[in-house]
């Protein structure tokens, strides 16, 4: 009599869990999206871990590498202004204004010449079905953005420690400016290496083109400091908008800035359509060569 009591109950247990096999499997098919969204998660999780390894060794500093990297040059250009400029520029302290813009510019930098190569450089990833040219892309910004962030933190952190700047004024136009130049930076990543892909010419320019682009990136002066009509001019190039974003936050009321995100936005989405675009056939371009 117990043996079959202890039957039955196996049996109540296995129908149970098949019951809630099958329910879970129903849940995951009428969910297709989230499993692509999970696959697609994964994929760029390990194509940046591989970026990390490959870039800098599984023994050396690794992701902290990237972080001090950009933290190396922002201290060293805070010195070097230290040493020939006055502490104020135009009433704003040297250290917070050195260190919003150029670490903007760093973002900007980084961001389009290291998606110079990434198709090259992992085009024999393409054998794996699931991996796409856009994946690399997509780490290789997903990398760079998260170490200047990270590296910004610090920076930040560092200065208040040291009084040279107050702790921010509104978190929110800091987080947001920081994400429209990391959308923005992506988009011209992408613009210019795929123009890279299609002409030759364009690996050489590239380097030219972003140091071009310093004085119009907002990195080293405010829209404020402009007289019109030439501040009218100048705030219609999108690239100043989120670091003047960033500098109203970090500033407060009293600095007076000029920014407008969705205008920023639009040219960042510009700048990703046209990438896409120019992208498509980039695979047989780069197995045809």
């Amino acid at each position: 009599m117990e043996t079959l009591n202890f039957l039955r109950e196996r049996h109540n247990l296995v129908s149970i869990r098949c019951n809630r096999l099958s329910s879970c499997a129903i849940h995951a098919n009428s969910y297709p999206s989230m499993n692509a969204l999970i696959r697609q998660k994964r994929i760029i999780s390990a194509l940046v871990l591989r970026e990390m390894v490959t870039r800098f060794g599984r023994e050396g500093l690794g992701f902290v590498w990237v972080i001090g990297e950009p933290l190396l040059f922002c201290f060293g250009v805070m010195l070097l202004w230290s040493l020939i400029k006055t502490p104020y520029e135009h009433g704003i302290r040297l250290a917070p204004f050195v260190m919003t813009g150029y670490m903007a510019l760093l973002l900007f930098r980084h961001q389009i010449s290291f998606a110079m190569g990434a198709l090259q450089s992992n085009i024999g990833l393409l054998y794996h079905r699931q991996i796409r040219i856009l994946h690399f892309f997509v780490a290789r910004g997903l990398l760079e953005f998260l170490g200047a962030t990270a590296a910004f933190v610090v920076v930040y952190v560092i200065l208040i420690s040291m009084g040279e700047v107050s702790p921010p004024r509104d978190w929110l136009l800091i987080i947001g400016g920081w994400l429209l130049l990391g959308w923005m930076g992506f988009g011209l990543a992408l613009v210019f290496a795929a123009l890279a892909l299609r002409f030759e010419l364009m690996e050489r320019l590239v380097p030219v083109l972003t140091y071009a682009l310093i004085p119009f990136s907002g990195a080293f002066a405010m829209a404020a400091w402009l007289p019109e009509p030439y501040r009218s001019l100048y705030i219609m190039v999108p690239l100043p908008h989120g670091v003047e974003m960033v500098r109203a936050g970090v500033f407060g009321e009293f600095v007076p800035t000029y920014y407008d995100p969705l205008y920023a936005f639009g040219w960042g989405a510009i700048f990703m359509i046209c990438g896409l675009l120019l992208l498509a056939g980039a695979k047989d371009r780069a197995l045809a060569e």
